[in-house]
Order: structure tokens, then C-alpha cells, then sequence
């Protein structure tokens, strides 16, 4: 067996190189919360913010995720830790290109979330928990997925028959029953623009 299984890579760019070009630093902004708390439309309207100041960025969203790269998956408790793993590989792919990437998954345990972060780099990895209560993801329930998840329609479904455990030391908490999308992006914009602008 060879001591190197990639003999290119010393030979590739760097990340620094990569981020030179870019004038900023690859982050993985990690969106954790129920269905339903509004993970994606922070992370939409945070995106667009980034880039009017002129920071590269790329969503990860749950939904788009398990059409394409994850679409063998289920949810079992084996398939959830398998969706996020590979989230994360091709999230440090992202990040190390200098990339800022913001992933949005309702990655439920502490567990499957630390994994997360060491795979990307505990340095790289900005946890933001999305923490509207549950009874106000159910009220909105824009995919009709809670309703089903009480009729015992949809199975392992997080918050109903499936535990969500709360981020243990998360950057950033964000309740958007109580705080307005303007808000929460700008107390995000305080603390990303402080790390990834050169």
C-alpha cells in the first residue's frame, strides 16, 4: 500500500491561495432547529447580504440535499447520521475553496452535530440554533409535515416522535417568534463579517 493515496494533493493550491482570491475566509455558518423554526429563510436572506458585500456563499439545505446527493437516504437514526456526514464532507470541500457555506439541517443531537464539526474543523464550524419553540413551527407547518407526523403518517419525525436535543454551546441563538428575519440577519452579519472578511 502507498504512504500517500493522494500524491497530488501537495501539489494543489492551497486554501490560502483560494481565499487570497477571494479576499475572505471559508466559514461554515451550521443552522440547527426544528422544521418549521425558519433556518432557511435566515440563511436566504443572510446569503443575500453577504454577497451585496461582496462574500461568496453557498446554501446547503436540507430539502435540496436529500434530492440530490441523499436521495437513498431515509430517516432512520442510521440514514441521519449518514445525511449529515456527507453534508459535511462536501461542506469542508466548500469551506476549504474559501467559501462561505451555510447549511441548514435540522441535525438533531448534539452527537450528529459535533461530528459535523470535527469533519469540517471545529475552527471553521459557526453553530447557529434556530430556536423557535415548537409550538409555533407546528402553527406555521408551511409543509403540512407536523399534521402528518400527528396522524402517524410520517414516521421518525424530529420534535414529534423523534427527539431534538438543543445545541449545548451554540455562537448564535435565534428565536424567530419573538425577533424579525431583519434582526436575526444583522446580529448574524455582527459576528460572520468579524471572521471572514480579510
Amino acid at each position: 500500500m502507498k504512504d500517500n493515496l493522494y500524491p497530488i494533493y501537495d501539489k494543489m493550491l492551497t486554501r490560502q491561495d483560494k481565499e487570497a482570491l477571494l479576499k475572505q475566509h471559508g466559514l461554515m455558518v451550521w443552522f440547527t432547529g426544528l422544521s418549521g423554526s425558519g433556518k432557511s429563510t435566515i440563511a436566504i436572506a443572510l446569503e443575500r447580504e453577504l454577497q451585496k458585500r461582496g462574500l461568496l456563499c453557498r446554501i446547503l439545505d436540507g430539502d435540496n440535499i436529500r434530492c440530490g446527493i441523499n436521495n437513498n437516504l431515509g430517516f432512520t437514526a442510521e440514514d441521519r447520521v449518514e445525511n449529515i456526514r456527507r453534508i459535511a464532507e462536501v461542506g469542508k470541500l466548500f469551506v476549504e475553496t474559501g467559501i462561505i457555506t451555510i447549511a441548514c439541517f435540522i441535525s438533531p443531537t448534539n452527537e450528529i452535530r459535533g461530528m459535523a464539526s470535527e469533519i469540517i474543523g471545529r475552527e471553521d464550524f459557526f453553530e447557529v440554533y434556530v430556536s423557535t419553540p415548537l409550538e409555533e413551527c407546528e402553527r406555521r407547518d408551511v409543509k403540512g409535515l407536523y399534521a402528518r407526523a400527528r396522524r402517524g403518517e410520517v414516521k421518525n419525525f424530529t420534535g414529534i416522535s423523534a427527539p431534538f436535543e438543543a445545541p449545548e454551546n451554540p455562537q448564535v441563538v435565534l428565536d424567530t417568534s419573538v425577533k424579525a428575519l431583519n434582526e436575526c440577519v444583522e446580529i448574524l452579519l455582527e459576528h460572520i463579517l468579524k471572521i471572514v472578511k480579510e
